[in-house]
């Protein structure tokens, strides 16, 4: 059998590409009790049973993630919130703490639970454990191997075992982080991280006064007198264990960022993880956009068919996940890699290498595309339209504003504009979208370098 492909949906917008796209099944918080409590739609219980109502009429699955670790007073009003929960009748709740898993067994003994990445299973006894305790699935910890997850599988073949494959890695044991709630005092395992692991941190040297106070030893000068710092020391971090495994540490003109992770992509071990039997293949990003949803799901779908069909791993693959914001790519610790080849020093936010999203299909007339602009593009730009039956190339020779007026860029956000079908040459794949294409197409545009890729 084919794994699942879970997606992300921190919006109901979201869920809906991942669906078209090629997802089995999405995940969202549930309010005050998931780790992604400040940036989710689905804060609303009302849009939430909604949600899970669409998604089984499309025949498709919805969890609904219940993970954080809480404390005495939420765990009094538990039972209590989650009964509205519980009558969306979700495919299934994604739990982590041992004593709110318990009162949901014995009150709703029926409901599938799914053991989250948060509880840490790195073992098989652990899966056991779980199993006995009547849970479904376990979300296998990032920290594993390849090898360390087969074993785990080959040792426990009638457990559910979901793993992870794509998206944003912490700094911290498998998520489990209190450097948000050190820094701000806001805690990460209630939900409220900061991505302080992301934060440009400066080095200043201090002292310590006759009081035990420690202070900076040169106070800085008024910002209108400061300079962008100048690399004159830099130090290589060695641990024990590990001798001669270097890490670089120091402070440029970007900062020092020696937290932070690159992003996780396993798309090149999909086959593997399907031979081996691996029910759920899992994609990270509720807080990521309809557009990140899309692309991720369109790519993965295509590697689970591929591997289930038999046909060789396409790398292109691999570039097309460059058209997604990210911190630069790793394979986690499903492989061995050298220490600072998980890191990325140089900044912390996300960047786009070869393709931008720059527009959402709204409309179709007879003769061309209507476009709601994302990101500036312009004539000559190579373009790539993205539906879920497949991908076209093809390079803007022609573009009109509200009025039919001939432009030469629509110049970013707010902007609506028309791409002709016959100048641009598309009426054999644009011309003719279905209605479910042309709901959920969307635009690119190639970015550094000229080439794409095209799934059809």
């Amino acid at each position: 059998m084919k794994p699942e492909l879970l997606s992300p949906a921190g919006t109901r917008k979201a869920m809906q590409y991942a669906y078209a796209f090629g997802a089995d099944a999405v995940y969202a918080g549930q309010p005050r009790y998931s780790l992604r409590v400040r940036e989710n739609e689905f804060n609303k219980l009302e849009v939430m049973a909604e949600a899970v109502e669409e998604a089984h009429k499309l025949g498709k699955k919805f969890y609904i993630a219940s993970n954080i670790a809480p404390h005495n007073l939420k765990v009094r009003s538990y039972l209590k919130n989650m009964e509205p929960v519980i009558d969306m009748k979700p495919d299934a709740l994604i739990m982590s703490d041992p004593g709110l898993i318990m009162m949901v067994r014995e009150r709703w003994p029926e409901v599938p639970i799914h053991l989250s990445v948060q509880a840490n299973a790195v073992n098989y006894a652990t899966v056991k454990f779980w199993q006995n305790f009547g849970l479904t699935r376990v979300i296998l910890s990032r920290e594993l191997s390849i090898k360390e997850v087969a074993e785990i599988q080959e040792e426990c073949p009638d457990m559910e075992l979901e793993v992870f494959v794509h998206g944003a890695l912490c700094i911290a044991y498998s998520g489990r982080c209190l450097l948000s709630g050190y820094m701000n005092h806001r805690d990460s395992n209630q939900g409220n991280c900061t991505n302080a692991c992301r934060w440009d941190y400066k080095v200043n040297e201090a002292v310590q006064t006759m009081e035990g106070d420690i202070v900076l030893k040169n106070p800085p000068p008024p910002q209108s007198q400061q300079q962008l710092p100048i690399v004159d020391q830099v130090f290589l971090l060695e641990e024990p264990q590990r001798p001669g495994e270097y890490m670089p540490a120091y402070e440029d003109e970007h900062g020092t960022y020696i937290m932070n992770s690159k992003d996780l992509r396993a798309v090149q071990h999909v086959k593997t993880f399907s031979d081996m039997g691996i029910s759920s293949l899992k994609i990270e990003g509720r807080t990521k956009s309809f557009f990140y949803a899309a692309r991720t799901a369109q790519v993965y779908r295509k590697a689970i068919d591929d591997a289930a069909a038999g046909v060789e791993f396409n790398e292109n693959l691999l570039e097309m996940l460059d058209s997604l914001s990210n911190r630069g790519y790793t394979e986690g610790f499903f492989q061995r890699h050298a220490s600072e080849s998980m890191q990325n020093y140089e900044h912390g936010r996300s960047v786009a290498n070869k393709q931008q999203f720059v527009g959402d299909i709204i409309d179709r007339e007879e003769d061309g595309l209507i476009i709601d602009v994302k990101n500036k593009f312009g004539l000559n730009d190579e373009l790539e339209l993205m539906t879920p039956s497949g991908n076209t190339v093809f390079e803007l020779r022609t573009l009109l504003n509200q009025k039919t007026e001939s432009i030469d860029v629509a110049p970013g956000s707010g902007h609506i504009v028309k791409i002709p079908f016959a100048e641009n040459q598309l009426e054999e794949s644009a011309g003719q979208l279905s209605a479910h294409d042309q709901r959920f197409a969307l635009l690119m545009k190639s970015v550094q370098t000229p080439a794409t890729t095209s799934l059809v």
